[in-house]
């Protein structure tokens, strides 16, 4: 396993020791101890800047099932590597506010850490593996780890809510995501990334082509918080704010992101793929930033202003995908898109990180997120407040910080919608814009809502939780360094540029990068006075307007009912499906066993005569059928008379001595037949079970002595000689309709070679049939430890009674 590889399972390392140190070592808070690891990645990762630039990838591979082409392949582009530094990084920062946020008395850091940890190495493993089935592995961790983390608080009701709902809707893309890779395999022949890409241009007419690309959208919006699947994320701020500010900032709602820009390459020349990543990132841009201005808690407005931040990055990756319709990549406009993406991908994990951990130390420090009950912080709390003006202003694409540079090219690519001759766009490309402008003014406006009812105006006239100071100097550092890099980033912006930004778009648009066309990034504050300028200062102009008079036309928010929002039709979905299926399990589980076997019988029944008479496979020969000699007629009648004695019996020793006959006399069948291991493994059976029906039978109450007359049940009967029916046709039809050879011969030949052993049936129980005969034990096991659960209840019941 290569140094790569270690990298990335570190943090599921680290997650068996945490419990050690937080039981063991009670004087030094969890989280020093966490720190250490995402620090020393996020290093590590920052030497591969250099190779990725100059090299273009680094690969390392692990053989996990070849075969079947799974194999755990490590691998570093500019993509990739852009994600792990964001995971490290921001991961670094999130571990050093939560030191100071969660207090070592009051919580469970134990395991709060282990789902953490968890959380960083799944994304590590999304992000840096080129096998699919190994991504998804990882995809799925994700959202098990997150289900853990949003549901931290489980005592919360809201918390276990959320928890719930994003599970939920992120396992249901998961799942269909998992779909369209089947369908990429089943095109190709391979679960490599790298070589579906090469393989991308002979997919497009192939009819799985589009089913696979809705499927990894369908996984991609989920986890992204994309429009309607966009409702779980708000839900999901009932976190702690440092699960909040890693996990809904910069990590996890970014892997639908990753997963768009990484199938770019194969998909971005179909139009369905334009249309789709296009519009529901646009339309969850203005739906998102529309529903932030009504909410009234500060996690809630930046968990809406997150789900929006992410259709712009949604949006600017499907306008990118019209440069793969041009050749040359000088005067390509296009791309410009996906260049915007990547910045603002990175400097929307550095303002709402930061406004996260604003929001918690806001909470932190009074008691309450709600707007309502704020105001005045701004003398109290200076520090805080400096952060959160630099945050919002960055998020409001304001001059001089680094949102507002990846918001003018946001504009930018927007405008360049209209020179598109492609897609019809000719018609309907002026709604990109327009739309884009439209959320913009909405995002400003929730922007001065989180500064300026929070930080200033009078201090509400109820008391707060606590008397608000300024938040501890720990509590600061991990916002002050993400605020000093929106200004850095804002200021300097082509540090990122050679660095960054081009290795993560060359990796986007492989193509151009094959071609061996060069491509240069150059991001300026000042472009000019351009379309996009003039879309700014409107965006600030019709902004101001609206957000002081917000309380004038705030009402409109009450024209939607709340019962068709989508949130009730989630709620509404899931207590009618609970209901339906509590109603369907109602209807046939009576609490008779005799109702349940009828239905496994019948479905036995329907099943296997519907096979049979489909592939015409029923068959009454008989002339090649062995004798039947006196014996196997003798021992048969046996089996019948003792059979029927046990359903007749009047005494239960007379039934034990009866199946004993049945299970003894199947023994002589084996013998008879040269079986004689089978013969040994089933007198040892009934002479165990005899023998445990007799240990029993002095335990079992008393045969009641008055006679109960049992009707007679004609389904019963119907069903009974049906099974027999169905069973004798089977057995007779396999023996006359031989489709495949025996494998008797193949194991007569390779069992000393093979396997080394001598007993062909041993060798076929342990080696050739090994997986059946250990989750044969697996249940036995398991049956047993019920067994042993209910003996211990039964017993402890008697004790306390």
């Amino acid at each position: 396993m290569s140094l790569l590889h270690l990298a990335i399972i570190a943090p599921f390392i680290l997650a068996f020791f945490v419990p050690f140190f937080y039981k063991k070592i009670k004087a030094v808070h969890t989280g020093w101890f966490v720190l250490i690891l995402p620090a020393i990645l996020f290093a590590y990762f920052l030497r591969f800047l250099p190779a990725v630039k100059n090299q273009g990838a680094i690969q390392e591979t692990v053989n996990w099932i070849p075969s079947l082409g799974i194999d755990f392949t490590a691998y570093v582009d500019g993509l990739g590597l852009l994600f792990a530094l964001l995971i490290t990084g921001i991961g670094s920062l999130v571990v050093l506010y939560s030191i100071f946020y969660l207090s070592k008395a009051k919580e469970n850091l134990g395991s709060f850490y282990v789902y953490l940890l968890m959380f960083m190495g799944a994304m590590l493993g999304v992000v840096l593996s080129d096998n699919l089935i190994v991504l998804y592995t990882f995809w799925e961790l994700t959202s098990f780890s997150s289900f853990l983390l949003i549901g931290y608080w489980y005592h919360r009701e809201r918390s276990r809510y959320g928890a719930q709902k994003s599970m939920l809707i992120t396992v249901f893309g998961g799942l269909a995501m998992l779909g369209g890779f089947l369908l990429l395999y089943f095109m190709t022949g391979s679960f490599s990334i790298r070589e579906i890409i090469s393989q991308a241009g002979d997919m497009t007419g192939d009819p799985f082509f589009i089913p696979a690309l809705i499927l990894v959208l369908l996984g991609a919006f989920t986890k992204s918080a994309q429009f309607p699947f966009h409702i779980w994320l708000p839900d999901a701020m009932e976190a702690p704010t440092p699960v909040s500010a890693y996990l809904h900032s910069a990590t996890m709602v970014k892997a639908g992101i990753y997963l768009v820009a990484r199938m770019s390459p194969v998909f971005a020349e179909e139009g369905t793929w334009f249309w789709l990543v296009s519009i529901f990132g646009i339309i969850t841009l203005v739906w998102a930033s529309f529903n932030a201005v009504k909410q009234t808690d500060l996690k809630a407005i930046l968990a809406f202003s997150t789900v929006s931040q992410l259709g712009l990055i949604m949006s600017l990756l499907g306008i990118g995908a019209a440069a793969l319709h041009y050749t040359q990549l000088n005067d390509n406009i296009y791309m410009a898109a996906t260049v915007a993406a990547v910045f603002h991908l990175i400097n929307h994990a550095t303002f709402k990180g930061s406004l996260f951990m604003v929001a918690g130390i806001v909470d932190h420090e009074t008691g309450t997120r709600d707007i309502r009950h704020l105001g005045g912080l701004m003398h109290l709390m200076p520090i805080t407040f400096t952060i959160a003006l630099i945050g919002t202003f960055s998020m409001a694409g304001l001059p001089p910080f680094n949102g507002f540079l990846s918001k003018e090219m946001f504009f930018a690519a927007m405008v360049n919608v209209l020179s598109l001759d492609i897609f019809n766009l000719e018609t309907y490309g002026v709604l990109f814009p327009v739309l884009a402008w439209v959320g913009s003014v909405f995002t400003f406006i929730y922007s001065m809502i989180l500064l300026f009812k929070t930080f200033t105006g009078k201090q509400p006239a109820q008391k707060w939780e606590k008397k608000p100071h300024e938040a501890p100097l720990g509590m600061l550092l991990s916002p002050i360094i993400l605020a000093a890099l929106v200004i850095v980033f804002g200021l300097f912006p082509n540090i990122l540029s050679a660095s960054i930004i081009e290795p993560a778009a060359d990796a986007i648009m492989p193509a151009f990068a094959e071609a061996g066309q060069a491509f240069n990034v150059n991001i300026t504050m000042w472009h000019g006075f351009s379309a996009e300028l003039y879309m700014t200062i409107a965006v600030v102009v019709v902004g101001l307007f609206l957000y002081v008079f917000l309380p004038k036309w705030k009402h409109i928010y009450n024209i939607f009912p709340k019962k068709l929002s989508l949130n009730a039709l989630y709620d509404q979905g899931l207590v009618r499906t609970e209901k339906i299926s509590k109603n369907m399990t109602n209807a046939y589980m009576n609490g008779s066993i005799r109702s349940y076997m009828i239905y496994i019988f019948i479905a036995f029944i329907g099943i296997l005569s519907y096979s049979m008479i489909e592939k015409k496979a029923i068959s009454f020969e008989l002339s090649n059928l062995a004798p039947i000699g006196v014996y196997e007629i003798v021992l048969a009648i046996i089996i019948t008379v003792a059979s029927i004695t046990i359903l007749f019996a009047k005494s239960r020793l007379t039934s034990i001595i009866a199946l004993g006959a049945v299970g003894y006399t199947v023994a002589l069948f084996f013998v008879l037949f040269r079986a004689p291991d089978l013969a040994l493994t089933q007198l040892v059976i009934e002479t165990v079970s005899v023998a445990l029906f007799l240990l029993a039978f002095y335990h079992l109450p008393k045969m009641s002595r008055k006679e109960e007359r049992i009707r007679f049940k004609m389904a019963s009967a119907v069903v009974s000689l049906g099974v027999g029916v169905v069973v004798t046709l089977i057995a007779l039809s396999a023996h006359n309709n031989k489709l495949f050879d025996s494998i008797a011969q193949y194991y007569i030949e390779n069992t000393k070679e093979q396997a080394g052993g001598a007993n062909m049936v041993n060798v076929i129980l342990v080696d050739f049939r090994g997986f059946d005969t250990m989750f044969e034990i697996a249940v036995l096991g398991i049956a047993a430890l019920g067994i042993f659960g209910m003996i211990k209840l039964r017993l402890s019941r008697r004790q306390d009674g």
